[in-house]
């Protein structure tokens, strides 16, 4: 580790020992009331001209430059070609030229998307250095679109792992309880929506990556079905399971950031030609003729007490609204370590071999171990079971809508040792990766807080493609509640 590096993580591990625990105060004026707008209403502002792009990104950059340094959801800030964007993006408004709904919004990039001209890292020692020539798909969108990227975020390293603890910058704090941890792998991500500094942010998802820390950390994560959004230009952990999706604060936000990065990509082979709906105006679908599914086996096996009684509040706001709401049986998933660690060692192979401590020693481990535990007759078998998995999973929903199950069977724990952290990893996904296998459309939305103070999420499924399905019923359950309109209180110091 570098100096610069332990010198960083001991700062944080001061200044969360310092914070933790104690009132919490509001900061930042005018600027955490704009930054504090969700991505919705900052957009009717920008494009009616009572907000300024560089007033709205500015007011993100002096957060970051407040609460980074405590929460380390970044790792590289891109303020100064922020604020040219906003500038160039205000004087196109002026002009008429509105790219659309994220035109002038300040969004974040998990570190393991291509940016042309700015470091993408992994998390890792080993791309410490990279800047890629290109942008990722993802990024070219957004940008298209008129989102400013205002960084890179944190996450666990080359996206292994559930805790965004193991990271060659230092752990990812929770805005909410900074002695625990975000999620993982995408949890500066969440950590950066839930606090603030950004109107909205993208992660990864092949075990439950979005949908994790957006849970643990109180926001809205969407991973979308499997080939709806472009993975090229997305360093890959497996190329079966990937998928990249939005983290934001409501399910408008999503939507409206869903419709960008959605579409095909004919040079990604993972990408499916599949029409784009207006998912913004499917929320406005009524949801009384929608049948609900509760797959209550395993999903909702020894759940913790106060998860269990928010959702099932959640669950009985549900069948109010909708049609009817009936116990299924999911097909058997299979296993997505069989697939996930031998795709992972194939794209690490020859940097494990040349540099393998240019690894965090988890990562090591968990790149050699899972991968030399697999045979490839299990591979192969395995990577069979989940084409038939995805055709068979269709016939669930002759019957059903939608899905509904806890996010999380916990809440999320402390900041644990990182040789610790691998073990509770198999707990944390257990509700996420059936449905990175399955390939299904999956949201998280808050439904409810421990008496500690700590985000409980809602898992809504959906059939292939149904993206609006989902989203529409996700929209009507967080405006029948308020639980999406709280946000954590943080403290400088």
């Amino acid at each position: 580790m570098t100096a610069h590096a332990h010198d960083r993580r001991a700062f944080l591990v001061a200044g969360t020992s310092a914070v933790v625990g104690l009132a919490l105060q509001p900061a930042l004026g005018q600027s955490q009331d704009l930054a504090g707008l969700t991505l919705t209403k900052a957009s009717e502002l920008l494009r009616s001209k009572a907000l300024s792009a560089v007033d709205l990104t500015q007011a993100c950059v002096e957060r970051i430059a407040t609460y980074n340094p405590t929460l380390n959801a970044f790792i590289s800030v891109t303020a100064e070609q922020a604020l040219t964007a906003a500038r160039q993006l205000d004087a196109e408004g002026r002009r008429g030229n509105w790219r659309g709904p994220l035109h002038g919004i300040p969004i974040a990039l998990k570190d393991n998307m291509d940016t042309a001209g700015v470091r993408t890292t992994a998390a890792s020692e080993l791309f410490k250095d990279r800047v890629p020539s290109e942008d990722a798909e993802v990024a070219r969108r957004l940008k298209g679109a008129g989102a400013i990227l205002l960084g890179k975020t944190n996450l666990h390293e080359f996206a292994y792992g559930g805790s965004s603890s193991v990271s060659y910058f230092g752990p990812v704090r929770n805005p909410w309880a900074l002695d625990r941890v975000p999620g993982g792998s995408s949890g500066g991500s969440a950590a950066a929506v839930a606090a603030d500094l950004c109107s909205g942010s993208f992660g990864t998802d092949t075990a439950g990556s979005v949908r994790i820390p957006a849970s643990y950390c109180g926001i809205v994560g969407f991973k979308p079905t499997y080939g709806r959004v472009s993975n090229r230009g997305v360093i890959p952990l497996s190329w079966t399971l990937d998928h990249v999706g939005p983290l934001c604060k409501t399910v408008e936000d999503a939507a409206l950031l869903l419709g960008v990065i959605s579409g095909f990509d004919p040079l990604d082979p993972t990408s499916v030609d599949v029409p784009v709906p207006d998912y913004r105006r499917a929320l406005r679908t009524r949801v009384a003729t929608l049948r609900l599914g509760v797959p209550r086996t395993v999903f909702f096996d020894s759940l913790d007490p106060e998860i269990e009684n928010a959702v099932d509040a959640a669950i009985d706001v549900l069948r109010k609204l909708t049609a009817s709401l009936r116990d299924v049986q999911l097909p058997p998933v299979g296993s997505h370590r069989l697939i996930m660690g031998p795709e992972a060692y194939a794209y690490h192979s020859q940097w494990i071999a040349d540099s393998p401590q240019k690894y965090q020693s988890q990562t090591r481990e968990r790149l050699i171990q899972l991968a030399s535990a697999v045979t490839q007759q299990e591979y192969v078998q395995a990577r069979r079971q989940c084409d038939l998995l995805r055709r068979e999973i269709k016939n669930v929903f002759a019957m059903v809508d939608l899905l509904v199950t806890p996010t999380m069977a916990d809440p999320t724990s402390t900041t644990e040792p990182i040789e610790q952290s691998a073990s509770l990893d198999p707990g944390r996904t257990r509700n996420t990766w059936p449905f990175d296998v399955s390939g299904l459309p999956a949201i998280t939305v808050p439904c409810g807080f421990t008496r500690s103070g700590l985000p409980i999420g809602l898992q809504i499924v959906g059939a292939p493609f149904a993206e609006s399905t989902v989203l529409t019923m996700a929209h009507a359950y967080e405006q029948a509640t308020d639980w999406h309109s709280r946000r954590p209180k943080l403290n400088a110091d």
